[in-house]
């Protein structure tokens, strides 16, 4: 069962092929004989997953069962689950559990899916190699020795070991697109706004939006069918209607234009990488599509601007980790002053304190308006790109990621390195715009991703293309050799 994809598996439960009590207790041993290897998982509910599984099958035996009744899922654990802990990878929050469900977590609730548990991920979501964890670096499933990417490379890794047949993610900066590409899955980040961020603890508010991770295009859209709406309670949250993501999946492509960056194709992309690029935009070629060159001048910004602006709003997010409210409190203070300092001090990571140093350097007295401000107004330059060429095209391709994963450790020392791994991701971020990781080949026997990006709420078109990309290649059943996960 664990080799199907999420609509094969919700075509088993519907077909009585085995139920969702099954299906649970085989992705739950499979979590018990992998996951040592690959520390994807935080949690694991098991008790909760069998006691939903066995209510799924109620639902689904009396015909009132959703798309995704009794489905096992895993999420990541940036997500507030009531009664269940959320650490946010971090020990700040080691020992905190939400009195209350994240709107993304209530949505899959309420359409019968089953929680397997929470995912690993980088500190507050800071980082791009799921190495910033204080419960321990993730490996990526296609060798142990290589990062799965991150921040949300647990719910990527526990989907490529096929230890959860979906998962949840969230994307600041490429937090879904650059783990599922490191990891052979498809990973979808929406148009900021598409999905309620109320109970997605916050990194940078402005940034964050959170998305599917899956093996195919069309597991991606039955997921982001739950996730998508207006929010009432989420100030943030878009009420641009939401429309059914599978409708079109199989429309043709004849007569789409694609866009390709000239900026995304230069010095800094890996030969293999670039390679396994062309060929995937030639299939698309074939297929109807015109390929279209284009400039996106402003992209040598996107780096330094989001590297001011997510940092900024990273700063006031987590000042609300003190150590007088919740979370982690250090032992015996001296005073106020020494509560807050020494909390913090053993409560957040390298990262996530070289990440609040900058950020609150930059909004400091005297150089707001040299820092914070213009990375804001380099950031109405990099959206101006994004506007003009969607005017002449519907879609930008690209590499995802400039090279396939890294070796654990490789860049760990070096933040710019690590940092310069986001190149092609992060300005989607700064547009608000939505993308999503298609696997596009291998590189040295390691996945490689195709990076598609489109117009504010135009999912439903990148799931189209990304679809028929996979009915035409077969990438995305590829298997990791290692862990027994094939």
């Amino acid at each position: 069962m664990h080799n199907q994809t999420v609509a094969q598996l919700a075509q088993g439960l519907r077909d009585k092929a085995f139920s969702s009590v099954e299906l649970t207790q085989a992705y739950l041993q499979r979590i018990s004989e992998h996951d040592a290897t690959f520390n994807a998982f935080i949690t694991v509910d098991e008790d909760s997953a069998l006691a939903t599984a066995r209510t799924a099958d109620l639902r689904l035996a009396s015909g009132d069962a959703d798309a995704l009744t009794g489905i096992p899922v895993a999420h990541k654990d940036i997500f507030c689950t009531e009664g269940l802990r959320t650490s946010c990878g971090s020990k700040m929050l080691d020992n905190f559990v939400p009195p209350y469900n994240a709107t993304v977590i209530k949505r899959f609730n309420e359409a019968g899916a089953v929680m397997l548990g929470k995912t690993n991920l980088d500190e507050f979501a800071m980082g791009s190699s799921n190495e910033n964890s204080y419960y321990g670096a993730v490996k990526n499933p296609w060798n142990p020795d290589l990062v799965p990417g991150g921040s949300s490379g647990g719910s990527a890794a526990a989907v490529a070991a096929r230890m959860a047949p979906a998962a949840t993610g969230t994307d600041t900066g490429g937090s879904i697109r650059q783990p599922a590409a490191f990891c052979g899955i498809t990973g979808l980040k929406p148009t900021y706004g598409r999905v309620s961020r109320l109970g997605m603890i916050a990194y940078a508010s402005s940034l964050d939006q959170g998305g599917p991770l899956a093996r195919t295009a069309e597991d991606c859209a039955l997921l982001l069918n739950v996730m998508a709406g207006h929010d009432p309670l989420d100030s943030t949250s878009s009420d641009t209607p939401v429309e059914d993501y599978t409708a079109a999946l199989g429309d043709r492509l004849e007569g789409l234009r694609i866009g390709l960056p000239r900026e995304y194709f230069g010095d800094g992309l890996d030969g293999a990488t670039g390679t396994c690029i062309q060929a995937a935009l030639k299939e698309l070629e074939a297929q109807g599509a015109e390929l279209v060159d284009i400039s996106l001048p402003s992209s040598s910004l996107t780096i330094p601007a989001y590297y001011i602006i997510a940092p900024a709003e990273a700063s006031t997010n987590l000042s609300r980790f003190d150590g007088v409210r919740y979370g982690h409190r250090c032992e015996d203070p001296a005073d106020l002053h020494d509560l807050y300092t020494r909390t913090r001090e053993e409560g957040f990571g390298d990262e996530v304190k070289r990440r609040i140093l900058v950020g609150t350097y930059a909004l400091s007295a005297g150089y707001y308006d040299a820092y914070y401000k213009k990375a804001q107004q380099a950031r109405r330059l990099i959206s101006n790109d994004f506007r003009l060429a969607l005017e002449q095209v519907d879609v930008i391709a690209g590499p995802t990621t400039p090279g396939p994963a890294f070796a654990l450790g490789a860049k760990s020392d070096d933040p710019v390195a690590m940092y310069l791994e986001d190149v092609y991701t992060l300005a989607v971020n700064l547009a608000g715009l939505p993308g999503m990781s298609v696997p596009a080949g291998l590189a040295d026997g390691k996945p490689v991703g195709l990076q598609l990006i489109g117009r504010h709420f135009a999912e439903a078109r990148l799931l189209n293309v990304a679809h028929r990309f996979q009915q035409a290649t077969d990438w995305h059943t590829l298997s990791p050799a290692t862990g027994g996960a094939a």
